[in-house]
């Protein structure tokens, strides 16, 4: 980017007074909800699908130096098994994990593949809502796995995520309302027909599932580790949260992972669908309504799912909200590179964790509260790509492969 002219992004931040002690395990902060096992078998199955193979860490010392920061590392998800979002190793992991335990025995991943239970797993249906890459990734989990999808979706999906889901063989419903309605919706219908939901929120009684979720995305940190330099500490990660299912993967990783060394996490919200940011104010879940209207339509949730809430409120060590112009500009900072950093194509959603970074080292205030300084090492999950190219060429004005291609 040749001139450095970023908007006004007023950062909101709240430091978590009931962030855990670093000698606490998470064991007796958060039971229950992610653990090392799980994250094993997610990482041993998902390795063995066909097309596997990690996603880059790239590096962006000069907006690290743009900034004030020591370093910044960028886990780019647009490749991810050619989905473009890193929701492929969670939706798809949970129906496979829900056939497996549907068909009882010893069912391999590679049987599943090759269709030897198709005539099984053909009368088995899954259902989710979705704002776009969850929905994505259960639609392609259902395709290669063998069994039927219905997804359902709201008012502020756009048409060319829906055409994007229905690509992969799934039946499409369309909720007129938000996204916590679109849920309600898919929950009624799985039982009155006998279907899954195969979901990355949790409520009374359904837990398993989304915790198969998020030991999926175990897979993403556990590339990150081996990524890594020797002996390197990462200080920061600044996450974006729609329901709450990825950050608190990515934590209960690190916390598993490093122990007393953890990072930081900061939990990024949009403004308007800032469920996270609220609870934490009140210290308990607590929901927020309307439509839920943020650009960042990955992200337009409105509440928390219970059970990654109980890790996030000991692991959080803040939460904050930024308006839609910060992930515009994160957008196209990426885009533009700066100070010879290499060009990425991040999407509206996925770039959530960098607007925050940007917006908050721009901010006095809010750095100062984030412990932002010349030796901060980030590490931002860079959750998907242009999952909608027409969408990202108009927020950008480049295309996705024009970006590339530069």
């Amino acid at each position: 980017m040749t001139n450095w002219k970023p908007p006004h992004l007023p950062a909101h931040v709240f430091v978590n007074p009931r962030l855990a002690p670093a000698e606490e395990s998470l064991a007796a902060a958060a039971t229950g909800v992610v653990d090392e096992a799980g994250f094993a078998r997610a990482a041993a199955e998902i390795k063995a699908w066909p097309g596997y193979q990690p996603t880059p860490l790239r590096r962006l010392p000069g907006l690290a130096h743009q900034l004030g920061v020591g370093g910044i590392a960028y886990k780019d998800e647009g490749g991810r098994f050619g989905l473009g979002a890193f929701k492929a190793v969670g939706g798809a992991y949970a129906v496979l994990r829900h056939l497996q335990d549907k068909l009882g025995g010893d069912v391999s991943v590679a049987d599943l593949l090759a269709g030897k239970h198709r005539a099984r797993t053909r009368d088995i249906t899954v259902c989710t809502a979705t704002d776009g890459n969850h929905g994505k990734s259960v639609a392609w989990g259902a395709q290669i796995f063998g069994c039927r999808a219905v997804i359902y979706i709201h008012q502020g999906v756009s048409v060319g995520r829906e055409q994007a889901i229905a690509a992969f063989g799934a039946e499409m419903r369309r909720i007129p309302d938000n996204y916590d309605a679109s849920v309600r919706a898919c929950a009624a219908d799985a039982a009155k027909n006998g279907w899954q939901v195969i979901s990355d929120t949790t409520w009374d009684g359904y837990q398993e599932i989304p915790r198969h979720v998020m030991h999926g995305y175990g897979v993403m940190m556990g590339e990150v580790m081996d990524q890594l330099a020797p002996a390197e500490q990462i200080s920061h990660v600044f996450i974006q949260a729609g329901v709450g299912g990825l950050p608190a993967a990515v934590a209960g990783y690190l916390w598993l992972e490093l122990d007393a060394l953890r990072p930081k996490i900061v939990v990024v919200e949009p403004e308007k669908a800032a469920c996270h940011f609220e609870s934490a104010k009140a210290g308990r879940p607590t929901p927020v309504t309307g439509k839920l209207d943020t650009l960042m339509a990955g992200l337009a949730c409105g509440e928390v799912s219970p059970l990654a809430w109980s890790l996030l409120d000991k692991a959080s060590f803040a939460f904050m909200t930024v308006p839609d112009d910060a992930a515009v500009f994160a957008m196209k900072v990426l885009a533009e590179g700066i100070g010879g950093d290499g060009r990425i194509v991040g999407g509206e959603a996925g770039v959530g964790g960098l607007a925050g970074l940007i917006a908050g080292c721009l901010d006095e205030r809010a750095r100062q509260a984030l412990l932002l300084d010349a030796h901060a090492n980030i590490l931002i999950i860079g959750s998907e790509g242009a999952t909608d190219p027409v969408l990202y060429a108009e927020l950008v004005g480049r295309k996705p492969e024009e970006v590339l291609a530069a």
